[in-house]
């Protein structure tokens, strides 16, 4: 009975091995082919908008699948009348430009201003509707803008600061808060109490412990907070259109590129131009903070 229960096992054993053989084979082969496809999705449509910026109309009406041209067909002329001043014939994303970076930087900075001791107080200190506090911050983050849209328009028209950048940033903080906050919540949680109270026996304040502590430990999830922040505040359209359209000189980039796509008088190229004048910030912002984004600096935080 022995050796027959041995035979089972062993058979069962080698079925398992070579069922892992096959599956571990088969993900080897298909990992780098499904890597390659997801960066080619994400890829070849950018760097077509590219190519398709930097060609000429005429040579894109001949030869529009083109993905590759030679340096003579470079035409730079798409950049400058997107980028030149409206009474000089061009867009004027320039002041587009500036208005979203001005209104993307200071949501950034308030709401982080506002989220980090928020979310360290709903993650270290003990009050009344702590976990309901949680639930709520995500709920005012799922309910829809359309919604907000007509009163917040209606509000802000009464108060005079309907066509500002101020009243738009208004909205954009009071729209991203939230979800900051249980952003964080959730990382403030990961960090060791313990860092905490051996700061806090050696006489540090909770202002202090929180300062040199738990936010330096806490700077990858604020790092991406604030790059997530960035990219609702550069790419908005609804709040932008509703409180700036009245206003040309206080558009903002998204509302720009909604202006280029909606005329038929413009060329393709010089909306695809605008389009990666929109984009290209948020690539180049994501490789900037790349280094901070990756890596757990609470490694080896505690003493043994």
């Amino acid at each position: 009975m022995t050796a027959v229960t041995d035979a089972v096992k062993r058979r069962s054993s080698r079925r398992g091995i070579g069922r892992d053989r096959v599956e571990n084979g088969l993900f080897r082969v298909l990992r780098p082919i499904v890597i390659v496809l997801l960066v080619l999705a994400a890829v070849v449509p950018f760097y077509y908008m590219v190519l398709m910026s930097f060609r000429s109309l005429d040579s894109l009406v001949q030869n529009p699948g083109a993905l590759w041209i030679s340096i003579d067909e470079l035409d730079l002329s798409t950049y400058l009348k997107v980028l030149a001043p409206v009474d000089a014939g061009g867009q004027g994303f320039i002041v587009f430009m500036r208005n979203s970076l001005l209104v993307a930087l200071a949501t950034v900075v308030l709401t982080l201003l506002v989220s980090i001791p928020g979310s360290y107080a709903v993650s270290r200190l003990a009050f009344f509707g702590r976990r309901q506090v949680s639930a709520l911050f995500l709920a005012v983050y799922f309910f829809p803008a359309i919604l907000l849209a007509v009163p917040l328009f209606v509000f802000f028209t009464q108060i005079g600061l309907r066509g500002s950048l101020f009243g738009l940033l208004i909205v954009y903080v009071s729209q991203v808060a939230a979800v900051s906050i249980y952003t964080l919540r959730n990382y403030f949680a990961t960090i060791p109490v313990s860092l905490e109270e051996a700061a806090s026996l050696d006489g540090a304040s909770r202002f202090q412990i929180m300062r040199k502590i738990s936010i330096p430990l806490a700077m990858p999830a604020i790092v991406s907070n604030g790059l997530f922040i960035f990219m609702i505040a550069w790419n908005e359209f609804l709040f932008a259109l509703l409180f700036l359209v009245e206003k040309r000189d206080a558009w903002t980039v998204s509302l720009g590129l909604s202006q280029l796509s909606g005329s038929i008088e413009v060329p393709t190229t010089v909306l695809m131009a605008g389009s990666v004048i929109l984009t290209l910030p948020i690539i180049l912002l994501f490789f900037a903070s790349e280094r901070l984004l990756v890596g757990g600096l609470t490694a080896g935080a505690e003493k043994g």
